[in-house]
């Protein structure tokens, strides 16, 4: 059987994010990244967390998040502080206007899934939603 990188999960799964990722960066307001909208929008789900699990719950690794809170820290969107009982731990917050940001950036982003499953009839984009989740 002949390997063809066309037909391979990886690749496949390459080419539907890059995809994805241009929908995202041509919408979504005020520059923000994709990684940077998840660290938003699952602090908005959640609330207040340590930073920790804010880099579980959104797929990162400690470097990734570290660095994704810092920028948003520096635009005034997250704030993060230590805890009393334990200093090494750092507490996330929203600011308001991260709350506020994200309470905008929501249609948009739900108009981005949209468009990245607009290809797929409604069966077809539960059906790879599902999938994915399983993959995952």
């Amino acid at each position: 059987m002949a390997y063809v990188l066309d037909d391979q999960v990886g690749f496949l799964l390459r080419r539907a994010q890059q995809r994805h990722l241009a929908i995202f960066a041509a919408a979504m307001p005020d520059g923000l990244t994709a990684r940077q909208f998840a660290a938003l929008a699952k602090l908005g789900e959640t609330g207040p967390c340590t930073q920790n699990a804010l880099g579980r719950a959104t797929a990162m690794d400690n470097a990734t998040i570290s660095g994704v809170l810092g920028r948003l820290e520096q635009r005034g969107l997250v704030r993060r502080t230590s805890q009393e009982a334990d200093r090494r731990m750092l507490e996330v917050r929203l600011t308001d206007d991260g709350a506020a940001l994200v309470a905008r950036c929501l249609a948009v982003a739900q108009d981005i899934t949209a468009q990245t499953l607009a290809p797929l009839n409604r069966v077809e984009a539960a059906t790879l939603i599902a999938l994915l989740r399983r993959l995952g």
